[in-house]
């Protein structure tokens, strides 16, 4: 899987691919990620991407030119890949990421072109040009898109296979619209709170059912709203 990520900030990039899980899938040729900056597509002068909006208001809006440029450019590279190109808009107005968009994402047999927008967006004409995908990671706004796409790159390839063990995406939050159930480990009391004895007791199958009555528990208490699926 590849990932072509248009931004204007590329030094933001540089501790993601190097460090953790993303580097070892990197490493291993599960994925690529591409930082590519938008300014080396603008012809302006003063090699301005971004202008004030037409009708008025606050901010400025990344120009439909040089990000036009930017994409074509990417989509020129994913090409011999024989794999579709999906490309995704980091946008408060987006649907909001869950662990299904991702799982989607990460399953398909596509390649992505992720754009960060900043300011207050980029011209509406690109997404309907290219048929953009708009996703949020919440209700909340960011001064840029960068943060948004780490998150959503992150959460697609850790579910590759190969990225991490399998074991450990079997159980946790949100695989079976349950939150992961409470985890200890060493020292067995900590300040006077010991484990639960169930979880040393060897009986493998009644942890299981415990490890079931937990994660019921904690989605009823901060997400009750999973229940309902």
């Amino acid at each position: 899987m590849k990932f072509i990520v248009l931004t204007l900030f590329k030094e933001i990039f540089e501790p993601f691919v190097t460090t953790s899980i993303i580097k070892r899938t990197i490493e291993k040729e599960l994925v690529s990620i591409d930082v590519v900056d938008i300014r080396d597509f603008t012809e302006d002068k003063h090699n301005r991407v971004d202008f004030p909006p037409y009708g008025g208001g606050s901010g400025m809006i990344i120009s439909a030119e040089p990000l036009s440029k930017a994409i074509d450019y990417s989509i020129e590279k994913l090409k011999s890949d024989n794999k579709d190109i999906k490309i995704i808009y980091m946008s408060p107005r987006g649907k909001v990421l869950n662990y299904n968009i991702s799982k989607k994402l990460s399953i398909s047999n596509n390649n992505y072109i992720i754009i960060c927008g900043h300011y207050e967006g980029i011209d509406e004409r690109i997404i309907d040009e290219y048929n953009v995908e708009e996703i949020s990671i919440g209700d909340y706004v960011l001064t840029g898109g960068e943060l948004a796409s780490q998150v959503l790159m992150d959460s697609v390839i850790r579910l590759l296979p190969g990225a991490i063990s399998e074991d450990s995406l079997i159980e946790e939050s949100h695989t079976n619209n349950l939150l992961e159930y409470p985890q200890y480990t060493k020292p067995y009391d900590f300040r006077g709170r010991i484990v639960p004895d169930v979880l040393i007791s060897g009986h493998h199958k009644k942890i299981a059912e415990y490890r079931k009555q937990e994660s019921i528990r904690i989605t009823k208490k901060f997400r009750p709203d999973l229940l309902d699926k």
